[in-house]
């Protein structure tokens, strides 16, 4: 695909994409975990059911990581797990989220198209951890189309699903190899018409960085001008929003009107979610999605303090905004039950945390994830059960919360907040001051609580 059918493309999916995105009503509160059929190390899904049942729980988010399980080979396709989750779930009475799967490619992709890895300033990728690719690749693109249009085809008239998720915690990863590169030139001149202008605007003449020539573009890896990389940096947002309005826009093409689709943004991480993500404009790119998400994660026992979950809920109720300019509610997509060892919540904090959540406007709770995983990266995160998937004091608490919500999701649903103070950001703001730094360091982030009517994006 050329750089002109590509943006051409990206501008038919946004309009498809924000056009019809609205905020579907929900009349009740949401109480879940994210669920892996695929990764079991032996069969349990009746087991879990009735465990689940037991805790109160009434949604499951499912799929969004297993590309290589659903496509094994190319153009062969494998739903059985899909099929057996959302069957028990319904017969249980549990209402399911289908993620896409295309934040984690398979190895055939890879060995047949190796440019699906992203190239970096720090080299091309190398296979093996998620989020590897380059979401703008063409390659990526063909076949990322094509397992999400099988999936929605295979399981769009399934009576349990009552919303998608679009990729997963979606980012830039910092492309910009050749092909991305040739984008940012073709997004300049959109924007500048000129090569003058754009020379006077960042003051390229300086250290002879002027460009006389749009065939003479350099690569911005290299550039010493922070005015020109920010830029960029702007531009590497926009493809995150194009891309996730893509994958709306497909998955539109299937869903029911009472479907929603989401996404589950994330805040930037020190080990915790915090403060603002600088890869993503959270505003601009939930307007393709009909109800905003968010993952957040934060410290628990001693170092519980609110704060991540004030600041995830009020950033994410700001990216929607209702006809009356108030934040609508949102969806937690995810947050730890038990997480880090250190993180296993002590009596009572599961319960806070849960309510804080609802008290920000949340109207999902979606722990990640049901149960603990027995290999691989993150062997040793815990989920609402342990290793043994026997009941444990957390999963125990898990169950009042269950009862709780039941009990009262008539009068907590929807709940609205009046806030009288705000906070105004600019991604462009922070990716000046990374730049820079002055002396603090890199990659300096903000944690604030705002109000939902008037925090925005500067852009």
């Amino acid at each position: 695909m050329t750089t002109i059918r590509y943006f051409v493309a990206v501008a038919h999916f946004l309009l498809a994409g924000w056009a019809s995105a609205q905020t579907p009503k929900q009349d009740k509160l949401l109480f879940g975990v994210a669920y892996y059929d695929e990764y079991m190390p032996y069969e349990r899904l009746d087991k879990d059911i009735q465990m689940m049942k037991e805790a109160g729980i009434n949604v499951v988010r499912i799929a969004e990581s297993t590309w290589s399980t659903v496509e094994p080979h190319d153009g062969v396709f494998d739903f059985s797990h899909i099929d057996r989750v959302l069957n028990a779930m319904h017969k249980a009475g549990i209402q399911v989220i289908i993620g896409t799967p295309t934040y984690a490619v398979p190895t055939w992709l890879v060995r047949k198209y190796p440019d699906v890895l992203a190239t970096t300033p720090q080299g091309q990728n190398r296979y093996g951890v998620r989020q590897n690719m380059d979401i703008t690749n063409t390659h990526f693109q063909f076949h990322a189309e094509r397992v999400i249009r099988k999936i929605m085809e295979h399981v769009k008239g399934h009576p349990a699903i009552i919303g998608y998720q679009v990729d997963n915690e979606t980012k830039h990863y910092n492309t910009s190899g050749a092909n991305v590169q040739a984008l940012f030139v073709q997004y300049m001149k959109a924007k500048y018409k000129t090569l003058d202008v754009i020379n006077k605007a960042y003051g390229l003449d300086y250290w002879s960085n002027r460009i006389n020539s749009w065939e003479d573009f350099p690569s911005t890896v290299g550039s010493i001008n922070a005015s020109l990389s920010a830029e960029f940096s702007k531009f590497q947002r926009k493809l995150v929003t194009d891309y996730l309005a893509w994958q709306a826009a497909l998955v539109r093409e299937y869903k029911h009107p009472d479907q929603f689709i989401t996404q589950n943004f994330d805040l930037d991480w020190r080990g915790y979610s915090y403060g603002i993500q600088a890869d993503v404009d959270h505003f601009s790119a939930a307007k393709a999605m009909d109800i905003a998400g968010i993952d957040i994660y934060h410290p628990t026992q001693d170092k519980l303090t609110g704060i991540e979950i004030s600041l995830g809920g009020d950033m994410t109720r700001s990216m929607k905004i209702d006809a009356s300019n108030r934040g609508e509610n949102y969806l937690v997509l995810e947050t730890e039950a038990q997480g880090f060892p250190q993180w296993v919540p002590y009596p009572g904090q599961l319960r806070l945390q849960a309510f804080s959540h609802l008290a920000s406007g949340a109207n999902m709770l979606e722990y990640w994830h049901w149960h603990s995983i027995h290999n691989s990266a993150e062997t040793y995160w815990k989920g609402l059960l342990s290793h043994d998937f026997e009941p444990n004091p957390t999963y125990d608490e898990a169950k009042t919360i269950g009862r709780d919500f039941e009990k009262l999701s008539s009068h907590l649903v929807n709940l609205k907040k009046t806030n009288s103070v705000a906070m105004l950001f600019s991604n462009e703001a922070l990716t000046a001051f990374n730049a820079f730094s002055f002396g603090w360091g890199a990659r300096k982030s903000i944690m604030m609580c705002c109000d939902p009517c008037t925090m925005h994006s500067i852009r």
